[in-house]
C-alpha cells in the first residue's frame, strides 16, 4: 500500500454514518471500490458484512469504524487520524464458508457465509436433518430448530447465543453447532477442521421445511445443504493493534 493510499469510503444508511461519510470525504476524497487501495466501512457488523460480500471479490483490505449497533468486526470511530491508523492497523485474513443449497424445486444457489449458514425450521414443527462429514454420516438424525456452521470471526455471533464455542482466529477450524437440539438431546455439537466439508441432508422436507441462510442470504425449503470453506475467496480486515480482531475474540473468552 502506497504512503497515502487511495480511500473508498462506504457507508451505511444509518444518519451517523452518512454524516462522517461527507465529513471524511470533504478531509481524503473518495476512490471507487475498483480504484482504491483500501475500502473504509461505516456503519455496524451487518454494514460490514454487506461490504465484504459485495467488494470481497476486489481483493482490497477493509478497515471499519462502528457507527452502528453492533461493531464486533470494526474499530473506534474517529476521524481526525484516519491515515495514520490505516498505516499501523494489524491485518486479519478470514476465509468464508460456500454454501450450496438444493431446494425441493430443484434449484441450485450458491453463496458466501463470512459468518455463518445456518438451518432453521420454517414451521412449527422440529426440523430433522442428517448431516455427513467428508461424506461419512456422523449423526444419522439431529431433531431440532436448526443447525450452523460458523467461521472463527462469526463464532462470537449467532454461534455463541447457541451455546457453540469460541474459535481463536487462525485455529483452522469451524463450528458445528446445533440450535434447541431435541434428540439426541446431549449433543452440543463440535469443532472442526475448516477444510471439513458438512451436508445437511433435511430428511422430512415437505412436512418439516426447512430453510438456510448464509449471512443474510436466505433460501427457503431447502433438502440439501453442502457447506465448504471457500477455496478461492480471502479477505483482509484492518484493525488498530490494540483492539484487534484475535485480542477481541480471546477477550469474550473471558467475559462474566
Amino acid at each position: 500500500m502506497s504512503q497515502t493510499p487511495r480511500i473508498a469510503f462506504l457507508a451505511s444508511p444509518a444518519e451517523e454514518a452518512q454524516q462522517a461519510l461527507v465529513a471524511l470525504i470533504e478531509r481524503h476524497g473518495s476512490a471507487s471500490p475498483e480504484q482504491a487501495d483500501v475500502l473504509c466501512a461505516l456503519g455496524g457488523d451487518g454494514f460490514m458484512l454487506q461490504t465484504l460480500h459485495r467488494h470481497g471479490g476486489l481483493g482490497k483490505p477493509v478497515y471499519g469504524m462502528k457507527l452502528g449497533a453492533v461493531g464486533f468486526l470494526m474499530n473506534h470511530y474517529r476521524g481526525d487520524d484516519l491515515l495514520e491508523r490505516i498505516a499501523a492497523a494489524e491485518p486479519a485474513k478470514l476465509r468464508p464458508l460456500e454454501m450450496q443449497a438444493l431446494t425441493e424445486s430443484g434449484a441450485t444457489i450458491v453463496s458466501l457465509a463470512y459468518n455463518e449458514v445456518s438451518l432453521l425450521r420454517q414451521t412449527r414443527q422440529a426440523a430433522h436433518v442428517r448431516i455427513d462429514l467428508n461424506g461419512q454420516t456422523r449423526l444419522p438424525e439431529l431433531v431440532c430448530d436448526g443447525v450452523l456452521v460458523a467461521t472463527p470471526a462469526g463464532s462470537t455471533a449467532y454461534n455463541f447465543s447457541a451455546h457453540g464455542p469460541i474459535l481463536p482466529l487462525g485455529s483452522q477450524t469451524i463450528a458445528l453447532t446445533p440450535i434447541a437440539p431435541f434428540r439426541p438431546r446431549r449433543w452440543r455439537g463440535a469443532i472442526l477442521k475448516a477444510d471439513t466439508e458438512v451436508r445437511f441432508r433435511v430428511l422430512d422436507p415437505y412436512k418439516r421445511p426447512v430453510s438456510a441462510t448464509a449471512d443474510s442470504h436466505e433460501v427457503r425449503d431447502v433438502v440439501e445443504v453442502i457447506i465448504r470453506e471457500s477455496r478461492d475467496r480471502t479477505i483482509t480486515l484492518l484493525f488498530d493493534p490494540e483492539h484487534n480482531l484475535e485480542e477481541r475474540i480471546l477477550s469474550e473468552q473471558f467475559m462474566v
